[in-house]
């Protein structure tokens, strides 16, 4: 997975300003530093730009999970906005899977302000494809 730091092989991820810096077994942290295409005319960050970057912490850390070859598709996710972030301020985000099983996992993501605030959460079930024997 080493291939995918950075911009995670989403160019999105990269022009939304997210860069994945780690993982491990079941868990991913990226740096995010909203750039303008984030906001919205008031000037923060739209929920459904902290879905994306959630969703991809969700994957993530999924893939961190998973054998080689094996993946995830979000089935659900339900996004909470605590504080409103702009575009330049800078973010950490750590996605973590809660619970594995053969055919779903269940995940979380978060943001977190320079202060450690709590920005965004989101939850999430993603279907598990596993390879076939």
């Amino acid at each position: 997975m080493d291939d995918q730091l950075g911009q995670g092989g989403m160019t999105l991820l990269g022009d939304l300003g997210v860069s994945f810096d780690g993982y491990g077994e079941g868990w991913a942290t990226a740096a995010w530093t909203p750039t303008e295409r984030c906001t919205n005319p008031i000037g923060v960050v739209q929920a459904g730009v902290h879905g994306v970057v959630l969703d991809a912490a969700c994957n993530f850390a999924l893939l961190a999970a998973l054998e080689r070859g094996e993946h995830g598709v979000t089935l659900e996710m339900k996004v909470s906005n605590f504080a409103p972030a702009r575009a330049g301020d800078e973010l950490r985000v750590r996605g973590e899977v809660l619970r594995l099983t053969k055919r779903a996992a269940h995940l979380e993501a978060s943001t977190f302000d320079a202060e450690d605030r709590m920005a965004s959460r989101a939850s999430a079930t993603f279907l598990v494809r596993r390879r076939e024997a």
